[in-house]
């Protein structure tokens, strides 16, 4: 049995195929360049101010995957928390997002009661398309063009550098919209938690096992391979074949940190910026439930840039998806080279754009068919 095995990566993907083979015997050496475990999950508490931030921006637990959640919760408490989203349209005004029936009330000046209403107030506004070819088509044919151009037009153009013309409606159709008046962000998930005790916590309890080796601050060199029976690597897989077939683009995100002596968060989390100001959304950590460890007057702000991975120390965060899928066709020419002794995986192995539920369904099911063909 080949029981030695290297794993690139100490987000979901890895930490998760990690913990599998630790359980079934596999001696695993877990490697991550960043100096710290759990990806771009990654929590801690700030010194300052005594509250819990998310260094990669908020990562919010949301699923409809029992399975999941029966899984991640041997490793961590939950405490129930719903998100929901405000967007600032003006300089004043704030309102629901995704959009709902209080949103078009006061975008368009109206008193609808009931979400029928709605739904006939928008089949007027609607441009419906035979063939969906973009973000834009799909937007259009569920909200028009009026409410498309205020919510996601500047915003998209911030997020990815493209158009909603130029922008795959993959992306879009994960906007769930309802005309009543729902206003959690993700509506339609039946579980929806914090961990706890935080991300990190819940990452130290998973890779908490004596056949795993975590190695920090390690970079990976293909000369590695060779020490081991196999592979399982979260890396760009452009640049492990030296960008053989051309770069895969990622948008990236620069954060921006501030201390305030003011909360004027008016109890929002976040608060996204339709506008043409070059920030997407920002924020307030104490709101989020056991993210404040004692309040001594002091909060953090955070506000998000978006840029161009290339622009903020090569941080690949989202896989760019064009209506064309141009990209797609350069990952598939990675993806069919053929490798015996390693296999991708996660966001930037596989090139997806993964919710984090998605990322631990995903691995679970592939570790597992993975172990059992090699029992």
């Amino acid at each position: 049995m080949k029981n030695k095995v290297l794993v690139v990566g100490a987000g979901f993907a890895g930490s998760i195929h990690a913990r599998e083979l630790a359980e079934n015997g596999y001696n695993v050496t877990l490697i991550d360049k960043r100096d710290h475990i759990a990806g771009n999950c990654y929590d801690f508490i700030d010194r300052e101010t005594s509250v819990r931030i998310h260094r990669y921006g908020p990562h919010l637990f949301h699923t409809s995957n029992g399975t999941v959640f029966e899984y991640l919760s041997k490793f961590t408490k939950w405490t129930k928390y719903e998100h929901r989203v405000v967007v600032k349209i003006n300089k004043n005004k704030l309102v629901p997002l995704p959009i709902n029936i209080n949103t078009i009330n006061d975008i368009f000046n109206q008193t609808f009661k009931n979400e029928e209403d709605v739904r006939a107030f928008l089949d007027k506004l609607i441009i419906r398309k035979k063939n969906i070819m973009n973000a834009e088509d799909w937007l259009y044919s569920k909200i028009g063009k009026e409410l498309t151009d205020i919510f996601y037009r500047p915003y998209t153009k911030k997020m990815w550098g493209l158009d909603l013309k130029e922008v795959s409606h993959a992306i879009v159709k994960r906007i769930k919209f309802s005309f009543s008046n729902e206003d959690r962000y993700f509506p339609n998930d039946t579980i929806q938690y914090l961990p706890t005790n935080g991300y990190t916590c819940l990452f130290e309890n998973l890779l908490d096992h004596e056949n795993i080796d975590i190695k920090l601050s390690q970079n990976f060199d293909k000369s590695m391979i060779n020490e081991f029976d196999f592979c399982f690597n979260s890396m760009p897989i452009d640049e492990y074949y030296d960008f053989r077939y051309g770069h895969l683009p990622y948008r990236s995100i620069k954060f921006v940190h501030s201390t305030e002596t003011r909360d004027s968060s008016n109890g929002h989390v976040v608060i996204n910026y339709s506008d043409q100001s070059r920030y997407t959304r920002e924020t307030w950590w104490h709101n989020l439930p056991k993210h404040a460890e004692k309040n001594n007057s002091l909060y953090i702000k955070t506000k998000e840039i978006p840029c161009d991975y290339s622009e903020n120390n090569l941080e690949r965060y989202y896989p760019v998806k064009t209506h064309d899928d141009r990209y797609g066709k350069t990952y598939n020419e990675y993806k069919n080279i053929n490798e015996n002794q390693i296999q991708f995986i996660g966001r930037c192995g596989t090139y997806q754009y993964l919710d984090m539920h998605q990322v631990v369904n995903q691995s679970l099911i592939n570790i597992k068919k993975w172990i059992k063909s090699n029992e």
